[in-house]
């Protein structure tokens, strides 16, 4: 059976408090109860300040859109592959996950030989149960909108800033699905916030979701 999934199991050293502190009103206090901060390791991959060419940071922002992608395609596989999801739970995992798959699978095309390898994961009993499992989901679709929303004004390719928003529009169609089946309103109010990519970077330190970059092309879960 998973252990109870906190804030405080997962955030040892006070970060994802401190980045949910910048979001406001009742998506806030919703991820406090619920951010097991999983949809932020995306930020393993986000640019350096020191990165001068534009094109190294389109690449680099794409590739911390990846890792992300990677994240949360493994998350639904696995969750689907233990067999823990039933009903409605089962078909939001079932589809969103194909979406996440398509998005790697997209990413990867769109950055040819740049694109990073996919990490090993440790979910840590997130995708064991249905309440496990919808909790660690709203917190990953809602804070992978907010990452993306905040990377997208730094993107300089055309190419590169489509792909990033064609994915970002369906990740916040996601973000309301699953915050429906959570009991949630679907939008809590009329704008959202960003978060900063150093922001991101020091929440994935937190949560310990990414265990080990994957060399192999082939690891245990397609993702």
């Amino acid at each position: 059976m998973a252990e109870e999934l906190t804030l405080e199991s997962v955030d040892e050293d006070g970060a994802l408090a401190e980045a949910l502190s910048t979001v406001s009103g009742t998506r806030a206090e919703l991820l406090r109860r619920v951010a097991l901060g999983g949809a932020a390791l995306l930020a393993v991959t986000a640019a350096p300040a020191s990165a001068a060419p534009s094109r190294s940071k389109d690449i680099a922002i794409l590739n911390y859109a990846l890792t992300l992608e990677y994240l949360q395609a493994a998350f639904y596989t696995e969750a689907l592959d233990l067999g823990s999801l039933h009903g409605a739970l089962e078909e939001q995992a079932r589809i969103v996950g194909a979406h996440e798959r398509g998005h790697v699978a997209a990413l990867r095309k769109t950055l040819g030989g740049a694109a990073v390898k996919r990490p090993k994961f440790n979910f840590r009993g997130s995708t064991e149960s249905p309440e496990a499992f919808r909790k660690t989901a709203v917190a990953f679709e809602d804070l992978a909108v907010a990452a993306y929303k905040g990377q997208a004004p730094n993107i300089q390719s055309k190419a590169y800033l489509m792909a990033a928003i064609s994915i970002h529009s369906v990740e916040a169609r996601h973000a309301a699905w699953i915050r429906r089946l959570a009991g949630s309103l679907p939008a809590a109010k009329p704008f959202d916030e960003p978060l900063s990519d150093t922001k991101v970077r020091r929440i994935v330190a937190s949560t310990r979701f990414i265990v080990q970059t994957q060399r192999k092309m082939h690891p245990p879960f397609t993702g």
